[in-house]
Formats: C-alpha cells, structure tokens, sequence
C-alpha cells in the first residue's frame, strides 16, 4: 500500500519523547543545546570518570524536554552510573544526530544510547560506526531502517487503523507560522501518558518543545542496531505508536525485548522497569567489551 501524508501529517509520527541535559561546571559549552541555549560543563568532571564506568546518554523524542527522564536519572545515578540526557534542537534530523554524536564525543565511551520515541531514530544514526557506543536500548521507539522515514511505519497498519491514526494526530495537534508541531495541552494526557498522574502530564505539556513537522519526511541512514547488541520496551497500551509496530521493530533487530502495560510515556510511568533494562545493557555490554 502506498500511502501519501499531507505536509502537516508527516510530523506527528515522530513526536513520542524527551531529554534533558546534565550541567557540571565552568566551561562553556554550546553543542548540547539549541542555538539560543548553552549549557555550561565542566571538562575536568567528565574527564576524571573511569575508563570503564558506562555512560548512559539519554536522547528524548519530541514535543517535550529533558524533564521527561526526572524519574530514571537518580535511578541510573545511584546504581552507579554517569548520565547524560541530549537536549535535540529538533529543527531537523541531522541537526539532532549531530547533536548526540557532539555529546557522545564529550563524554566518552562505553556508551550505552537510549531513545524514547523519535529519540529512537535518532540513536539508530548517531550510534552507527560509534566505536565509544556499546549498546543501544529502544523505549516505545522509531527504529528505522536506512532510507526509511519516521512515518513510514504508517505503511505497515491496515488503511483504516492508519486513517484512524492521522485523524486523531490532526485533531490533537496545532502548528506555529514556522511549522513547528505542539500537542494541544488537553490532548496530551489522553493520547501520550494516559497512565500518568494528569498533574504531571498538564507539566509535560507546558514544557513540550515543539518540532519541525518535516522530519518526519527526513531518510534514515545506515542502522546502528544491526552491528550493536539492542533492548526494546514495547508499550502495550501506546496510542501513538502501535505496539505491533514496536514489535516489528523489536524483532528485525533481535533486540532483548521486555513489554510493560504502559502509555507512550514508559518512561514516567514504569520508571523501575526502565531503569532495570538500561542497566542490564550496561551489564551485558561491559561484560563483552
């Protein structure tokens, strides 16, 4: 079936997800951020981290921020582990695999990338002939192969399931005169974290950072997950991304796969689960590098 998405059809696959950034100290840094923001670091914390302590870099989707892996940082942190969470520009798909390959430069290896949603294609490219990467873990993510788009998925779901789809997407988003994409705040709890306290989800959508509805158009390139062991969190109640589509996602790449009852946002609101299948990777990758 070949199916032809309106211009202001082809973001709304991608928005699933966030990140954050961690700060440490005095230099100045800008490549984490978008352009207006800059995020101070210090060289020396990371340089004085141990050769074979796993970093975890955490890489959200769209339509939100860092905020969304409060839960799962102190979780990661107190088990031992360095954490950083990318803040995407998301003006396009090279400008945020840059991004996570600037931070993946800064902090070092092994590396284990997590994406949530988009932030799963993005990972699948940044991680791709990475000698620091190890390990890549998929939350209810976009897993693309090379040349696919993040809206190519729709091709997968019977016509009407993926109409059905577009309808919802088209009825629960707005965008601003750039063609940037925003969930409509009492859209938001319904359609991404039904599972979520409504107090933090009205949070989420206050802080959502928009994205540019093109990148959903925007061609994958040469896949990371078929040369680096993979995990998969599949969300079985995901009203954004079919969860039989996160199994075919799972299943091309052999990833080691869990399943939780979880909206879109697992990582909010299974935040132990998650937290169990990041450190299992960082177990098994330390164990075979």
């Amino acid at each position: 079936m070949t199916y032809v998405l309106k211009q202001t059809e082809s973001v709304v696959l991608v928005c699933f997800g966030v990140l954050l950034i961690t700060s440490f100290a005095p230099i100045k840094y800008t490549g984490f951020a978008s352009p207006q923001n800059e995020t101070s670091i210090t060289s020396n914390s990371l340089d004085s981290m141990p050769g074979n302590t796993t970093r975890i870099v955490l890489v959200h989707g769209a339509v939100s921020d860092g905020s969304i892996w409060s839960k799962l940082i102190p979780i990661l942190t107190n088990a031992g582990h360095k954490v950083i969470a990318v803040q995407l520009p998301l003006h396009s798909l090279g400008d945020d695999i840059t991004t996570v390959e600037r931070a993946i430069e800064l902090f070092g290896g092994p590396a284990i990338l997590v994406g949530h949603s988009y932030g799963g294609e993005v990972i699948t490219n940044a991680g791709y002939n990475n000698s620091n990467v190890t390990g890549l873990v998929y939350l209810a993510a976009l897993a693309p192969d090379a040349g696919e788009t993040g809206n190519d998925f729709f091709e997968q779901l019977p016509e009407v399931v993926s109409q059905q789809l577009l309808e919802t997407f088209s009825e629960s988003t707005v965008l601003d005169s750039a063609g940037f994409l925003y969930f409509k705040p009492d859209k938001f709890h319904e359609l991404v974290a039904q599972d979520v306290d409504p107090a933090e989800t009205d949070i989420l959508a206050a802080v959502q950072k928009p994205f540019n509805q093109s990148i959903g158009m925007e061609k994958s390139g040469p896949p990371a997950w078929k040369h680096i062991p993979t995990w998969y969190q599949i969300s079985e109640n995901d009203r954004l991304i079919p969860p039989d589509i996160q199994r075919s996602y799972a299943e091309r790449m052999n990833a080691t796969t869990i399943s939780l009852n979880s909206s879109h946002a697992s990582l909010i609101s299974h935040p132990d689960e998650i937290a169990d299948l990041i450190i299992d990777a960082t177990r098994v990758s330390n164990s075979t590098h």
